[in-house]
């Protein structure tokens, strides 16, 4: 089982994750900032992965600390528990449609880091949520779990939708990218035999 305990403690924020990989879909999500719990909610449950999340951040401020520092740890738990990456699919792409919006989304499990982001989110809050900060999450995310993540929106009009359909195709994509291929032989899925 690849699992991984992650703890992040700064002056902003104090972050606490559990994730197994080859979970069921459990979560337990509580992030003090509330759209981001659903989301990452969808993400645990669409992966089917259990994903415990807890953080403690300067709110009062604003929601920018939390949920980057929440993108940075969920980011290093998933390059704990994947490990040397060894028999792993490596890609993986899903279009996913969440009532009128479709998105697309793709990974390569690659060691480098890139995010391509094409989200058109046509309001600038969701609730009290900056939907900018979607972006600041997913870059969070690659730069502590190195890989090319891209989103890219092909319909939509609704932001939440949007955001929504954004998290429910990363943790498919994810799932499916990490999973052991039965052909492999446990093999590093590079020429250059690592990632």
């Amino acid at each position: 089982m690849r699992s991984a305990n992650i703890h992040r403690f700064t002056t902003e924020t104090r972050v606490n994750i559990r994730l197994v990989i080859e979970g069921s879909g459990k979560a337990d999500i509580r992030t003090g900032v509330g759209f981001l719990d659903p989301m990452l909610t969808l993400f645990a449950a669409h992966g089917r992965f259990d994903l415990s999340v807890s953080c403690e951040g300067d709110t009062q401020v604003d929601f920018h600390h939390s949920v980057e520092d929440i993108g940075i740890a969920l980011g290093r738990a998933f390059a704990d528990a994947a490990g040397d990456k060894a028999g792993i699919v490596r890609y993986a792409d899903i279009v996913l449609p969440m009532d009128e919006a479709l998105i697309q989304c793709a990974v390569d499990v690659s060691g480098r880091a890139y995010l391509g982001y094409g989200l058109d989110i046509p309001t600038q809050k969701v609730g009290d949520f900056d939907t900018e900060l979607v972006k600041e999450f997913f870059l969070g995310f690659v730069r502590s779990f190195p890989a090319a993540l891209h989103l890219r929106q092909l319909a939509g009009e609704n932001s939440h939708h949007i955001i929504e359909g954004a998290f429910k195709a990363a943790g498919r994509v994810l799932s499916s990218a990490l999973k052991i291929d039965p052909e492999s032989n446990g093999a590093i899925p590079s020429t250059k035999g690592v990632l």
